[in-house]
């Protein structure tokens, strides 16, 4: 396609660093319902931090310019664009069911512009089949367009990880496909003119969905299995990180570490595989029993924290809690889906004392999320019962948490980075 103009519907943590890199190269627009973020992204700021200010005002541009950023919530502005690409959420319900309200409407967005001609690429990790049988008839019916004679759809999964520096977009290899042989050479093409680590082209839609899905399956399956291997070390009083070190010295070991599952990909994407295999009627076993193992590891570190003070004769009922952390991961804004809330669900039950301090995450966002309080600052109060390590951020490990605790004190290192010397337990 010659000089595409595109539109990347979703300016998230997905959405935005793709809209960037496109940016240098076309003329691009980053569409996003919340005129909130589009004022702060105009601004040249991103609350995520997966774009700098510096790299953001490079490609901020208006649309007398032939490439470059536009940032709107008008849907006016999109319509002219040859290429939509959906960067939207896709969560599950509170029953672990696949969510696919967010595609839908961002279905329903682009229905309303959609012309002869055009692709529409999905990015969100979905389950085989969604693009097509879930995505295309919405599509269809808002714009009264024909699929694959009118227009024509890709399907790319995002492989972004928040808070990487190194493995961006660009350095990561893309999978790509398409509706059509054209479209997927078009769609190929496209992200090869960007992705600086190449492109691998799918035999169809459904079998690059499935490979999105799966990537991140593993890694949940693989991560159960070290988490299963520290409640067995623990019984048996050896140290799962040394064990880990040990067998790590074979080539061929797969070294994952024991942890909270959580973010928007690993702790979610195994629920839409299995959903699809459901439906086709088969259980998976494998996939389920691993996302049960991660799913109870919050209340696993709660109880043994719990057993750690019972063990020093130290009051529960009230005690002072601090939780260092409450991202899904480290050195990261990103709080969706962290698993640290099971850690304070499960403490809250013991009527704790608690004090959530996260120097990255946002407050007011936190609040509307989980209902909890975090502090961005440490506070003066050096009478803690208990500490949890639960967040690995480079400002905690420089800590002096002995000097912030009681006498009798228990301190437990979920995420093994603390002198082993100074911790009570570790995961």
């Amino acid at each position: 396609m010659k000089d595409p103009h595109i539109a990347v519907i979703g300016l998230g943590y997905v959405g935005l660093p793709l809209a960037v890199e496109f940016a240098r190269k076309y003329k691009t627009f980053g569409f996003d319902i919340n005129s909130g973020r589009i004022g702060e992204l105009n601004q040249g700021n991103d609350h995520t931090l997966e774009v700098s200010t510096e790299k953001l005002k490079e490609v901020l541009a208006d649309c007398s310019q032939p490439k470059g950023l536009y940032c709107t919530n008008d849907l006016e502005r999109i319509k002219d664009s040859t290429i939509y690409i959906v960067t939207v959420p896709t969560p599950v319900d509170r029953n672990n069911r696949p969510d696919l309200t967010p595609l839908y409407k961002a279905s329903e967005t682009v229905g309303k512009v959609l012309k002869r001609g055009d692709i529409v690429i999905y990015e969100s990790t979905v389950y085989p089949g969604v693009t097509e049988d879930e995505c295309v008839p919405v599509l269809e019916k808002v714009s009264g367009l024909k699929f694959n004679t009118d227009f024509f759809a890709g399907y790319s999964p995002e492989r972004i990880n928040p808070g990487d520096k190194e493995h961006t977009v660009s350095k990561i290899k893309k999978i790509t496909s398409g509706s059509t042989p054209e479209a997927a050479e078009t769609v190929d093409q496209l992200y090869k003119s960007i992705i600086v680590a190449g492109t691998h082209k799918a035999s169809s839609i459904k079998v690059a969905e499935a490979a999105k899905v799966i990537e991140n399956s593993q890694r949940d399956i693989n991560i159960a299995f070290v988490n299963e291997l520290a409640k067995i070390f623990n019984k048996l009083h050896i140290d799962t990180a040394d064990v880990l070190e040990a067998a790590g010295t074979k080539w061929n070991f797969l070294k994952f570490k024991p942890g909270l599952v959580g973010g928007h990909c690993i702790g979610v994407d195994p629920y839409y595989l299995a959903q699809k295999a459901q439906e086709a009627g088969y259980h998976p076993e494998i996939i389920l029993a691993g996302r049960r193992m991660n799913d109870g590891m919050g209340a696993y570190v709660a109880h043994e924290v719990v057993k750690q003070m019972v063990k020093k004769d130290i009051k529960v009922k009230g005690a002072k809690v601090l939780v260092l952390g409450i991202t899904f991961k480290e050195n990261c804004p990103d709080v969706r889906n962290t698993k640290v809330v099971d850690i304070l669900n499960a403490l809250k039950e013991y009527e704790t004392d608690m004090t959530i301090f996260d120097p990255w995450a946002d407050p007011a966002e936190v609040k509307h999320e989980y209902g909890w309080d975090a502090l961005k600052n440490l506070p003066e109060v050096k009478e803690y019962d208990a500490i949890i390590l639960a967040v690995s951020h480079n400002e905690f490990k420089n800590l002096d948490l002995n000097n912030i605790c009681k006498k009798n004190h228990v301190i437990y290192d979920v995420k093994g980075v603390l002198d082993r010397n100074m911790v009570d337990a570790r995961l």
